[in-house]
């Protein structure tokens, strides 16, 4: 009897709570906080690289991110070049195998990546505040110093290609490979994956590297930016010591001008890759996308956040909860220096294919046709706007937003800016830029599933021309 009653004391609180709270009503939201921005420190280290440094003494930890411009787009006719050779810095450094120099960042309480984005080359470290100094050491050697051995490059190599045979079987990267090949022509940077192809993989090795390397990572070129508990003073002579030697490119390689244009369509065109026996369809649909220091970004970023930007959209609401076609679907733009695509995507059951691509279409024209209600605008506002405080939580996140805003040469303030500009999008601006960007009549729409089973059903929409393309042609 007393369990009873203690179950019933604990119980009688919530269910009054449960009977005065009225969950038809959505909650009234609050106007965004005042966006303070951390202050940004500058200096300038040997050979003219900069040093951006915002302090943070709150925690003893130092997040230290490498930006050397460049990335993917140095590719040229070779894709594959720039990521494969991000990936061999930390296979050997100085005198440290890959096994050694992880087992050093382990035992200082380390982590040190290095990746290729398409426009930049970032190599990240993060680390206590005590062991910083050594930290930098394995840096240095990383950046300045990497192996290259001719047995690591072999198997980083065939790892590679393992891994480009692998994602045959894999209908998202299916779908992505397409769709970036059919709305991207050759010789544009989007048009060939950022991991090349089976044939470029192939032709890899130490000095084809090593050159790429010595061309590509100059000092004229990178930047730090620093967050954590040092100081400007502190952090410059810590990097002096370690960078002082690192010479300039003799002969840098340099992007060529990008002459090919995105693929602008006069209808929609189908393409569907045919994997038999799929219980799902993974869809790609959409059209090039808007330039990042477009006016109408913020507009873009309300308006996408309504369609498909987040987990309460209209085409979340409508293919997940209602109809129940899938786990889940967004659309997104790739904001990038070169303008990237919008996409809609998702994986739905194959037997409701056509079904969620009426649907997609539908959310498609209704955003384009119809004003978005006060409510409805206004919680997007607020849920574009509380995101940027979100991305100043730990100090990688903030290292992360300076690493974005340089890649445009915007500055701290210009976020500021942003949320400003967002809170004052109306619902005429949704509108205008749903008719100027959403691709209803002209979109490239790839299905990856069952042709046997997806292709009469869509057929019958009529939505289009339907191209039939083979796996091989899309992952090579």
């Amino acid at each position: 009897m007393k369990y009873s009653t203690l179950i019933v004391l604990a119980v009688a609180p919530v269910a009054a709570f449960a009977q005065q709270f009225d969950r038809t009503q959505v909650p009234t939201l609050d106007k965004p906080p005042v966006l303070k921005l951390p202050t940004l420190e500058r200096a300038s280290l040997p050979k003219g690289i900069q040093l951006q440094l915002v302090q943070q003494h709150e925690l003893p930890l130092v997040q230290v991110t490498l930006v050397i411009s460049g990335g993917t787009k140095l590719d040229a006719n070779q894709p594959g070049l720039a990521s494969f050779t991000t990936r061999m810095l930390t296979e050997g450094a100085g005198t440290r195998d890959a096994n050694a120099l992880q087992g050093e960042l382990a035992f200082l309480g380390a982590q040190l990546f290095a990746s290729a984005g398409t426009d930049a080359f970032t190599i990240s470290l993060n680390v206590p505040k005590r062991t910083l100094g050594e930290a930098l050491d394995l840096l240095g050697d990383v950046v300045l110093r990497p192996t290259f051995r001719a047995a690591d490059v072999r198997r980083q190599r065939d790892l590679r290609l393992a891994g480009i045979l692998q994602r045959r079987d894999n209908a998202n990267v299916l779908a992505a490979l397409a769709f970036n090949q059919l709305v991207f022509p050759p010789g544009h940077p989007y048009h060939r994956p950022s991991d090349g192809d089976s044939a470029t993989a192939a032709a890899l090795d130490s000095a084809f590297v090593r050159t790429f390397y010595e061309q590509t990572f100059v000092p004229e070129r990178a930047r730090f930016v620093v967050v954590g508990d040092v100081t400007v003073p502190e952090m410059r002579a810590l990097l002096a010591r370690r960078f002082d030697g690192w010479t300039r490119g003799a002969a840098s390689r340099t992007m060529a001008a990008v002459t090919a244009k995105p693929v602008s369509n006069t209808q929609v065109r189908i393409f569907l890759v045919d994997k038999p026996n799929a219980a799902q369809s993974v869809i790609y649909l959409g059209a090039p996308g808007a330039d990042r220091l477009s006016p109408d970004y913020p507009a873009l970023m309300v308006m996408n956040t309504i369609l498909g930007g987040s987990f309460s959209s209209r085409l979340n609401s409508n293919l997940r909860e209602t109809k129940g076609y899938t786990y889940g679907i967004s659309s997104r733009f790739s904001w990038a220096p070169l303008a990237g695509p919008f996409v809609v995507s998702s994986s739905v059951r194959t037997g409701v294919t056509d079904s969620s691509l009426v649907e997609v279409f539908k959310e498609l024209r209704m955003l384009r046709d119809l004003e978005v209600d006060a409510a409805e605008l206004d919680r997007a506002k607020a849920y574009v706007a509380l995101g940027v405080p979100q991305r100043f939580e730990t100090n990688s996140q903030v290292a992360a937003q300076l690493v974005d805003l340089g890649t445009y040469s915007l500055p701290l303030a210009s976020l500021g800016d942003f949320v400003a500009k967002v809170n004052q999008v109306t619902a005429a601006d949704v509108q205008r830029v749903a008719r100027k960007y959403l691709p209803v009549g002209t979109a490239t729409l790839v299905v990856v599933g069952d042709v046997a089973k997806i292709r009469a059903g869509i057929d019958a929409l009529h939505l289009g021309p339907i191209t039939v393309l083979d796996v091989p042609q899309v992952a090579r």
